[in-house]
């Protein structure tokens, strides 16, 4: 496993939609493997998704609360409820925002090995999904930000 460098503010690839992958191998595997040692050896990260890290796939990594997940293709089937959150992001360090998202969502993806799985998250865990699933389609949080927060005096 390889810490990868974490892509940053205006860096034109974190606003390009990511490509799907057509077969789960060896590559794709290290890609996640990287991306959750990037994830764990940065401070304050609970998920990241592919161009974060310069690779547009649609890939991403989570490690939240006690649930690691590395997905393949993954896609929103069900949301529901609504929540209020301060969200923050690896990207975009020092800005943290008020947001609107689903208080619950289900994904359908595919698992390090290309079998499908469907995932339910709710709160923290359902927004987490919404952040990073917008990444791969080359949205970033502050697109949808009702309010700044300011962290300054943290």
């Amino acid at each position: 496993m390889a810490v990868r460098n974490i892509r940053y503010y205006e860096d034109p690839i974190l606003r390009k939609k990511c490509k799907k992958v057509n077969a789960v191998n060896d590559k794709v595997r290290q890609i996640l493997d990287d991306m959750l040692e990037t994830l764990r050896q940065t401070e304050n990260g609970a998920a990241i998704a592919a161009n974060q890290v310069g690779v547009l796939k649609r890939l991403v990594v989570i490690d939240y609360e006690g649930c690691c997940l590395k997905l393949v293709n993954p896609r929103i089937v069900s949301q529901s409820g609504v929540q209020e959150c301060e969200e923050a992001c690896l990207s975009f360090p020092n800005r943290c925002v008020k947001i609107i998202r689903p208080q619950k969502v289900t994904l359908q993806a595919q698992n390090e090995f290309g079998e499908t799985i469907n995932v339910t998250g709710e709160d923290g865990l359902a927004q987490c999904f919404c952040h990073e699933l917008e990444h791969l389609d080359g949205e970033v949080f502050l697109d949808k930000a009702i309010a700044e927060i300011d962290i300054s005096d943290s």
